[in-house]
């Protein structure tokens, strides 16, 4: 049988979640990210203003399956075929 501790509150701080020190923290607000692709998405920063970006998770080939290998002198097929893997 597993034993449950009871969380012990400090009566002194109840909002210990929620306390921050004032004036030490920069504003957090909603900000709009527009991609060079034309998909767009709002997010939270520090920044303060929009931001506009080159490449995003809609259009970057790592996220759509459009990746492709660079093969440089070949170095690709070398190892494909030092190792029995068709090129």
């Amino acid at each position: 049988m597993r034993r449950v501790l009871p969380i012990i509150r400090d009566p002194l701080r109840p909002n210990l979640d929620s306390e921050m020190k004032a004036g030490i923290h920069p504003k957090y607000d909603v900000i709009s990210v527009t991609c060079a692709c034309g998909n767009s998405f709002e997010t939270r920063s520090t920044l303060g203003k929009d931001l506009h970006v080159e490449i995003c998770s809609a259009c970057h080939p790592f996220y759509t399956g459009k990746q492709k290998i660079v093969d440089t002198a070949g170095r690709v097929g070398r190892f494909k075929q030092k190792y029995g893997r068709p090129a």
